[in-house]
């Protein structure tokens, strides 16, 4: 995004509490504000996730949470669309995370050698 630009125009608009619960997941899990989430998005972008201690803390209990719904559900029908999305964005950040781990890691071993 543009950074020298001004920005001027504020943009409102309403969510039912499902929405804005949904929309609070996934903008804690990429560690960016919500402004910094939905321009992205709006705009098609990939999302980079800043990993920090916050970041991890919100993928930790998202997967606890997903945990607890996959123990309550009996059939797979009652997996749907918006949870599976979910899942999968979870996922990715868990690999996103792992990787840059790994890369922190082999950087220090690097360093101290």
């Amino acid at each position: 995004m543009c950074e020298n630009r001004k920005r001027k125009i504020l943009v409102r608009f309403r969510v039912d509490e499902k929405e804005k619960e949904l929309l609070d997941k996934y903008v804690s899990l990429s560690g960016l504000s919500r402004q910094e989430y939905l321009q992205s998005n709006m705009l098609h972008q990939q999302i980079i996730v800043k990993g920090n201690p916050r970041v991890f803390k919100a993928l930790k209990t998202q997967m606890e949470e997903i945990l607890l719904e996959l123990k309550r559900i009996e059939n797979a029908s009652e997996v749907d669309e918006e949870f599976r999305r979910l899942i999968k964005y979870v996922e990715d950040m868990a690999v996103i995370m792992a990787e840059e781990n790994q890369q922190f890691n082999l950087k220090k071993e690097k360093i101290c050698t």
